[in-house]
């Protein structure tokens, strides 16, 4: 039994727990590689050359830069023979286009029975970003909506109750429908329901006679499958992130981000990133959440899983249940044919998933080009001096690991400090998950942000894609981040342009 269940009412928040990298062979830094760390990450003062190795935003794993949409599936460059081998095994895997059961493919059974995509590429395509439709003939293959129901404080898991004293505003599956909506179902069930989503146009006036316009989207679900929904239904609408760099990013130590956590704001800069912590399902223990939009999930491995199960209905060994989000209330779901009857004990196995793990661990970053056009130099200053660096902190260094995997030890240009930041009433989605309220977001990374319409063929950004461009994506910022949105606006267009192309060259 967890000490803190005590406290059942929670009147006063526990402190932070001690957060371990537990997924991780770490050598510990040494106090000169600590110092050397200190000068190589520290904010640059000279803007009129890029910085040293700035080219390389994956360190070492940095791959050549492709001109086609292939730019983001290339192994990383420090992989070696053995490692290139796992990673094209775990792309086929990635790539699999699962079926439902019964199925002589017995490797490749087990969909749903409902689900929103066949296989990861179907969300990740390319290993890149999502879109939301387009217009009425348009998929929604890479976005879905989230779903949850207000945090009720009776029959709490012990989970649950530790989370809550550490100031979480707790949320739960909706009954009937569970943690997301399932748009596709296989043969002979019915699908959840169909996310609907309607846009207002908002003008948004800017310096020097300039103007840009937002859409504000309204969501909403309709062909309900299996009966009404919750009244208190929170939709939270998520379209597919880049893979860009998950490896890399699992690798940098936890201490290194909390340094930049300030929960209370006691510099007085009106930046005050938290941490997210998670209960880690593999490790048993509380962990730093550092993937997913509200940095929901510590490792890539856990990630991974997760997606299998909501969103393919695949089980597998962290998720072992074979109708994947199904819930009680869905009994021909939980009643209908899975594939976990044969000799892997799951619809995919500890192997395969640590294949399909691997693989997104070492998606490579491509090398950043123009780094000394004048312009991207003028907007990597502006970058700095509005504050845009405060939240989307460029460096990192990794953690040496003991393996010395393609991610031991490398200077890596992530671009944020994967902490939850109150983005403020318009980005709100009014849902919370773990620690993150409906007003805060894990700070996204912008390598590879440049290369979306390469790779994808759009340029819609932000969690559910809104934004039609990257200004567009400036513009949604609101709470903390609202004083550098207001300077970007107030700004003389030239260096707004020059901001633009700075996060183009990213």
């Amino acid at each position: 039994m967890l000490p803190l269940l005590l406290a059942a009412a929670f009147p006063v928040a526990a402190e932070m727990p001690v957060l371990e990298d537990l997924h991780l062979p770490v050598v510990p830094r040494t106090a000169d590689e600590a110092a050397r760390i200190a000068r190589v990450t520290a904010a640059p003062t000279d803007f009129t050359a890029p910085e040293r190795f700035e080219a390389k935003p994956g360190g070492a794993a940095t791959v050549r830069r492709r001109s086609s949409a292939d730019a983001f599936s290339q192994p990383s460059a420090n992989i070696g023979f053995d490692g290139e081998l796992d990673f094209k095994i775990g792309n086929g895997l990635f790539k699999k286009l699962w079926v439902s059961s019964p199925s002589s493919t017995l490797a490749s059974d087990g969909l749903g029975p409902v689900f929103n995509a066949r296989s990861c590429q179907r969300c990740h395509l390319k290993d890149g970003r999502g879109h939301p439709p387009e217009g009425p003939d348009d998929n929604r293959v890479s976005m879905f909506l989230r779903l949850s129901v207000p945090f009720d404080q009776t029959d709490m898991t012990e989970v649950e109750a530790y989370l809550a004293t550490l100031g979480g505003a707790l949320a739960r599956p909706e009954p009937t429908y569970g943690g997301q909506l399932q748009d596709v179902a296989v043969l002979g069930h019915a699908a959840e329901g169909q996310m609907q989503i309607t846009y207002e146009e908002v003008p948004v006036a800017l310096s020097g006679g300039e103007e840009a316009s937002l859409r504000r989207p309204t969501y909403s679900v309709t062909d309900l499958g299996y009966g009404p929904m919750a009244d208190d239904v929170m939709l939270s609408p998520r379209v597919a992130p880049t893979m860009l760099g998950l490896g890399l990013i699992e690798a940098i130590p936890t201490a290194d981000i909390l340094a930049h956590a300030d929960p209370d704001d006691a510099d007085g800069d009106g930046i005050s990133g938290r941490a997210q912590v998670v209960w880690s399902q593999e490790y048993d223990a509380p962990m730093l959440g550092r993937f997913g939009w509200k940095a929901g999930n510590p490792t890539v491995r856990e990630q991974s899983a997760g997606a299998f199960a909501g969103d393919i209905g695949i089980s597998n060994p962290l998720h072992p249940l074979p109708g994947g989000d199904c819930t009680e209330a869905q009994t021909t779901c939980l009643a209908g044919p899975h594939g976990d009857g044969d000799a892997r004990g799951a619809e995919i196995d500890a192997e395969g998933l640590d294949l399909v793990t691997f693989y997104s661990r070492n998606l490579a970053l491509p090398e950043r080009v123009a780094l000394d056009d004048p312009e991207v130099l003028r907007g990597k200053r502006v970058f700095h001096e509005t504050g845009c660096a405060s939240c989307h902190v460029p460096k990192f260094v990794t953690h040496r690991l003991a393996d010395e995997s393609a991610q031991s030890f490398q200077l890596i240009w992530p671009h944020s400090d994967f902490l939850l930041h109150d983005m403020g009433e318009g980005l709100a989605d009014n849902r919370p998950e773990g620690l993150a309220t409906g007003r805060e977001w894990r700070t996204a990374p912008l390598w590879g942000i440049g290369l979306t319409e390469q790779v994808n063929g759009h340029t819609y950004f932000l969690h559910d894609g809104r934004a039609r461009s990257l200004l567009e994506a400036v513009l949604w910022h609101g709470g903390e981040a609202q004083p550098a949105r207001d300077r970007v606006v107030e700004m003389p267009p030239e260096d707004r342009a020059a901001l633009i192309r700075y996060l183009e060259s990213l």
